[in-house]
């Protein structure tokens, strides 16, 4: 599904700028964005968020998957 991919991606984006602010205290997304508390910051971390929140289900829908392929052998 493109949601899960863009969540995805979104979380990839967002464990990389982690990465970043831990080993050079360097916070790419405010860099880029004019600083953590402008909007366009916010609004990309609480995006990051929510795709986390999102990532969530894809725990389950694996497992769904998987029960669901082996009863039907």
């Amino acid at each position: 599904m493109i949601l899960d991919k863009i969540a995805m991606l979104l979380l990839i984006i967002g464990g990389i700028n982690w990465g970043l602010v831990g080993i050079f205290e360097f916070d790419l997304v405010a860099f880029l964005f004019g600083g953590s508390a402008a909007i366009i910051s916010r609004i990309i971390y609480v995006l990051i968020a929510i795709s986390a929140l999102w990532c969530i289900s894809l725990f389950f829908k694996r497992e769904s998957l998987i029960s669901e392929t082996q009863t039907s052998r």
